[in-house]
């Protein structure tokens, strides 16, 4: 039997595409003005003449950036971090979630771990503590400075291990049943039926690694070490005099802080771009399963 819409149902689909689309619009423009910006003179981005279309079109902002061998140094910097740090977040992110996600009545102390991890989401030691361990333990100036003191992400922990706990407690009791141990069940039953969960934080991962500049600039000594986002910061935001030659002196003539500050958004944003529509299909799916407790 085919059953017709009534007029007010074809209403509400109508209002309902237009709103969607005026909202879509609204996420949309502002990035073609940015890029627009980052295409147009430093005199018309000062103005404020800059709509949706470049005015007076120059590259001198995107020259200024690419034109130069330590922006691939840097570059490579960030790419190995996000490889590196990536894969070690979930790694002990998953070997932390696992025994977390179990009740208290087979995990007698996983309250008190669970309470030891929270407290560290809501309160921190501090920036010189954490700058003098860095420097204690030797790590100054090295990857690994940039990866190990953001290796146990606990909020992206906290999101695993309930997505565990919504997990059939069945399939683990069939799995021991047939003799599979711990290691076994959680990497061959637990990590493959939690992929929407590990796509989200893997992508909270590579989104924090990729963004982060702040840590380069104080734990690295050598700009050679300095990840992209943190070779960006010297050359468009202090305009550090380092990196600068003379033909890179002329182009800054040519820009503002508005075209280099919008360039520098599209540089260090495309690589998340075009990672995110891989992932975007599992992200909602693991934030709501990963945040709801059963």
């Amino acid at each position: 039997m085919v059953s017709h819409a009534s007029i007010s149902r074809k209403i509400f689909v109508v209002c309902n595409y237009v709103f969607l689309m005026a909202l879509s619009l609204l996420c949309v423009l502002p990035l073609v003005h940015i890029f627009a910006v980052s295409l147009s003179s430093g005199a018309a981005a000062s103005a404020g003449i800059v709509k949706l279309w470049p005015v007076e079109f120059t590259t001198a902002a995107y020259q200024n950036i690419f034109d130069k061998p330590q922006y691939f140094t840097a570059f490579w910097v960030s790419v190995k971090r996000v490889l590196l740090g990536t894969g070690i977040n979930l790694l002990l992110t998953i070997t932390a979630a696992y025994p977390l996600s179990k009740d208290s009545s087979y995990f007698r102390p996983r309250t008190v771990y669970v309470w030891i991890f929270v407290i560290t989401m809501l309160f921190s030691g501090g920036l010189i503590p954490w700058f003098m361990t860095i420097k204690a333990t030797g790590l100054m100036d090295s990857i690994w400075a940039l990866v190990l003191p953001s290796a146990v992400p606990v909020f992206n922990v906290i999101l695993l291990l309930n997505f565990f706990r919504s997990l059939p407690k069945e399939l683990e009791e069939s799995a021991r049943i047939d003799g599979a141990g711990h290691f076994m069940i959680l990497w061959k039953f637990y990590v493959p039926l939690s992929l929407p969960a590990l796509a989200t934080i893997t992508l909270f991962s590579m989104v924090g690694h990729w963004n982060s500049w702040f840590d380069g600039l104080i734990l690295m000594n050598n700009p050679d070490n300095y990840p992209l986002q943190t070779f960006l910061q010297t050359i468009v935001i202090s305009k550090d005099p380092r990196f600068l030659s003379a033909q890179e002196a002329e182009l800054l003539l040519q820009m503002s802080d508005r075209t280099s500050t919008a360039a520098q958004i599209y540089v260090a944003a495309l690589p998340i771009l075009l990672v995110y529509p891989f992932l975007q299909r599992f992200f909602v799916k693991g934030i709501v399963m990963g945040s709801v407790k059963e």
